[in-house]
């Protein structure tokens, strides 16, 4: 799985940012490793230099081998806040898509395994 940070102008993303980003997403995801080919991490800061609450946003855009790429977007008081709510939002997606493939019509259930 390959991890892409990219910020815009308004978001200081030295090493120091990216490298712990790159560790956050790597952890969260590294369950899912084998499914997906490419993560893309994309920081903004909507208010640029004038502040608030809330104005950083973080779009995750995770590419399943096979699948069509899925995103999400959480907004935050920091980039940090705002990568976990979309770390956690991607990883709950991507509970329910791998979930729904591996439980097709067919495959292996708790009932299956008790009758053999």
């Amino acid at each position: 799985m390959q991890v892409e940070v990219r910020t815009d102008h308004n978001v200081g993303g030295g090493d120091k940012l990216t490298g712990q980003i790159v560790d956050d997403v790597t952890a969260a995801l590294s369950r899912f490793s084998e499914h997906l080919t490419r993560v893309e991490v994309h920081l903004s800061d909507e208010n640029a230099d004038k502040g608030g609450v809330g104005d950083k946003r973080c779009v995750i855009e995770a590419r399943p081998a096979g699948l069509s790429p899925v995103a999400v977007t959480d907004h935050g008081d920091t980039v940090e806040q705002a990568c976990s709510g979309a770390l956690r939002k991607l990883t709950s997606l991507l509970d329910t898509r791998f979930g729904k493939l591996a439980n097709r019509k067919g495959g292996d259930t708790l009932r299956r395994a008790e009758q053999t």
